[in-house]
């Protein structure tokens, strides 16, 4: 059901808003292709994502999952596809199931069966299949008495390298055990671990001899008692027990606990090949400690021999886990250079049996991505960002601490992310371009450079050929300090040069983040739908982006709107000057940090004739406290609020307030933590008060971003309207009435598909 509150003010308009493109849609089709046509909001929602892709040990296949909407659910769910690795056969679906997910697969070590999560009965359950299809077998049987720890569900699992059994994690989450079934013999699931505490996430050591596990020290059972018997007030901040390392043996199931100390929480952990090492991250224990961003987390090196821990960071920085080198010679992870806050990501190579730890790329002003080794442990390979678009790079451990750059292996336009399986010698990667939705594809290492010899081994969204989409542009222009800066434009549909279109300013979120040469059809931009409606779409990489080197980054410090606010307005200029945008028309959207920059661009100029603010702040004192993320704040704006008081009231757009005259939209997720609803409150409450037309739509999850598919698609059709009326003097704004209605055509859609589905089930 919709739950969505609309807030009404100034304007309180109603009328019948048509799902599908207006007819006059049609007048920017020009010389497109005739069998092509506009992209629709509903296409937009029933766009499939790619996801959990994996190659199977002996190379020949991948496995991977597709989110396919179904609306009669208001839902996405998921399902399992297997491909050759070499395109040999075309993709199939594994599973079908009405409603329900199938997630986490993985395959086990003999290639011949994969296994995967499924909640299709009451509760999440563990099951294993042949690649050749076939029935899915059970593994997790809550019916079997033996088995009976699984009736309240599958947390997690994994295959042992020996291929002699599949380990689960079963029960309700605060008793969760580990459970062995075998691979080998058709018998029941028998519990291996019968811990004092929750078992929270584990792994098979490589020699499948023993599993490694992390659990709290201690369980509060008058904590859960009192939840349980309605006593369910929430403590802030609420005190944690430590969480450590343990081992539980399989062949006599002792156990032996690794990390013991009260000053940290053992959060993730990794393993050498040679069973001779555990390299993991820690938490503080501290109560008031920023954990949510894990900027106290520090890297060890247990010694599994002697069962020392050998700590290797002590900083405020958060660093990234890492891996292990196929050799089990080095530990490699990631930080902020020389472990300063803001800083490039960098990779730090640690030798396992001692010495210093090596910088690689210390002069490369680009941040390292995560970490894949190649099979002689003498190279990384790893994607980073440049720009606009997103590429592959490989490093030489030897020498890279004396290299300024690594090298570059694809030069695409477009983002590639994905990573090297050093066992099946191929990389899996995810590309994704301004005309293609995200699809897998796999490459060998002396073809990773040419993108026609890659294989692509997914096909999600072949509707995607149907539709007439805006053209991609990489733009640049002169900012007020000299500095060039870099976007994206989008130009409508059958772009007619000499005329002049209206424009929406799409401002990305982060602010460390950065619009790419993606395929861009969510609810957060849809730019095709401007597009197919007339509409050219500015996407701007403003100041305080990355990718664009790691003073650009943080010039935006100190000075957390001004120039970055001059970067948007003159790429706007500059559009207007190239006669390609009516400067009369314009309009701006956008969502976190682009709500940020939205609120402070309403009250800074009365340029804009609409603009749709998505979670942004309003006002940085009382944000400060409201949120769960401190520790990046402190940095832009010199400390906290009482040590730079003024600073964030100057930067604060509530400041500014009575000079905003621009009808503004505002949407938030009613239990956000990153940016609480109470700053749109603020923004809503004074807009109300001077007058200024304002909507106000509150969608009822408690996240940073919209997850349900008919929120997603009330956010996208209300802000689009929002334009339509303010930009272009459309009568009206929205309606629930049309809204409904248009959903009924898919629903009718899917359940004939579901039919013929369950018609034809192998």
């Amino acid at each position: 059901m919709f739950r969505v509150r609309i807030m009404k003010a100034v304007v309180a308009v109603f009328v019948v808003l048509a799902l599908a493109l207006p007819l006059a849609a049609q007048s920017f089709t020009g010389a497109q292709d005739k069998q092509k046509r506009p992209m629709t909001f509903m296409d937009v929602m029933e766009l499939r994502g790619v996801g959990s892709g994996s190659i199977s040990p002996d190379g020949k296949m991948v496995i991977y999952t597709i989110s396919i909407p179904q609306w009669k659910a208001g839902k996405n769910f998921t399902d399992v596809f297997i491909a050759s690795s070499d395109g040999s056969s075309a993709p199939r679906q594994m599973t079908y199931t009405k409603e329900k997910n199938e997630t986490s697969p993985q395959w086990a070590r003999d290639s011949k069966a994969f296994g995967f999560l499924s909640d299709r009965g009451e509760k999440q359950q563990l099951y294993i299949m042949r690649p050749d299809g076939g029935e899915a077998r059970q593994v997790s049987d809550p019916a079997n008495a033996s088995g009976a720890g699984a009736k309240d569900g599958v947390g997690a699992y994994a295959f042992s390298r020996d291929g002699k059994w599949v380990a689960f994690s079963a029960g309700k989450p605060e008793e969760r055990q580990l459970w062995l079934a075998s691979l080998e013999k058709d018998d029941a699931p028998v519990q291996l671990s019968k811990h004092a505490a929750p078992i929270a996430s584990f792994q098979w050591s490589p020699d499948s001899s023993r599993i490694f596990f992390i659990a709290p020290d201690r369980v509060d059972k008058d904590d859960q008692t009192r939840k349980e018997k309605k006593f369910d007030v929430r403590i802030a901040d609420e005190q944690k027990p430590a969480s450590h390392l343990w081992s539980i043996d399989i062949a006599d199931k002792s156990e032996k606990r690794w990390t013991t100390s009260e000053d940290y929480s053992v959060s993730q952990f990794t393993q050498s090949m040679d069973n001779a090492w555990i390299g993991f991250r820690s938490v503080s224990t501290l109560r008031h400690a920023n954990t949510t961003t894990q900027d106290e987390a520090e890297i060890y090196l247990l010694n599994l021999a002697s069962g020392e821990a050998r700590r290797l960071t002590n900083n405020s920085v958060g660093e990234g886990l890492g891996r292990f080198s196929p050799d089990s010679k080095l530990l490699v992870f990631t930080a902020e250079d020389n472990f300063q806050d803001m800083r490039n990501s960098k990779f730090y190579v640690v030798p396992v049996a001692g010495g210093p730890i090596k910088k690689l790329l210390p002069q490369w002003d680009h941040s390292a991505g995560q970490a894949f080794w190649s099979a002689d442990s003498k190279t990384i390979y790893f994607g980073e960002g440049i720009g606009v678009d997103g590429h592959l790079f490989s490093v030489g451990v030897a020498d890279g601490d004396k290299s300024t750059a690594p090298t570059q292996l694809t030069h695409e336009r477009g983002v590639i992310g994905g990573g090297f399986d050093y066992e099946a010698g191929l990389f899996l990667l995810n590309f994704t371009d301004p005309t293609q939705p995200g699809n897998y594809y796999v490459a060998r290492p002396e073809n990773i450079g040419q993108r026609a010899r890659w294989t692509r081994v997914s096909d999600a969204n072949p509707q995607v050929a149907q539709f007439q989409l805006g053209e991609f542009e990489t733009v640049h222009w002169k900012s007020s300090d000299g500095k060039e800066i870099e976007g994206i434009l989008v130009y409508p549909v059958g772009y007619e040069k000499g005329k002049r279109y209206p424009l929406v300013a799409q401002i990305h979120g982060g602010p460390a983040g950065a619009d790419m040469n993606n395929f861009s059809a969510g609810y957060g931009s849809y730019v095709h739908i401007f597009a197919a409606n007339g509409y050219a779409v500015l996407k701007p990489n403003y100041r305080g982006s990355d990718q664009y080197g790691e003073k650009f980054r943080m010039e935006i410090i100190g000075d957390y709107f001004r120039q970055a606010f001059d970067d948007i307005m003159l790429g706007v200029d500059a559009l207007i000057a190239r006669g390609i945008v009516d400067g009369d028309k314009l309009g701006m959207m956008g969502w976190s940090a682009g709500g940020h920059w939205s609120n402070w661009t309403l009250t800074h100029t009365n340029r804009f004739k609409a603009i749709s603010s998505g979670a942004g702040a309003m006002n940085w004192i009382s944000m400060y406290a409201q949120t769960d993320v401190q520790s990046g704040r402190e940095t832009y704006f010199g400390g906290k609020p009482w040590e730079n008081w003024d600073y964030y009231v100057k930067i604060s757009p509530l400041k500014y307030i009575t000079n905003a005259k621009t009808p503004t939209l505002i949407h938030v997720c009613d239990g956000d933590p990153r940016v609480p609803k109470p700053q749109s409150d603020e923004l809503h409450m004074a807009l109300k008060k001077l007058g200024v037309p304002v909507e106000y739509i509150v969608y009822p999850q408690n996240s940073h971003g919209i997850t349900d598919p008919r929120y997603q698609m009330v956010k996208m059709v209300s802000e689009f309207n929002w334009f339509e009326k303010w930009i272009k003097g459309k009568p009206g704004w929205f309606d629930w009435k049309s809204l409904l209605a248009t959903l009924e055509e898919p629903k009718a859609q899917e359940e004939k598909k579901t039919e013929k589905a369950d018609i034809d089930e192998p």
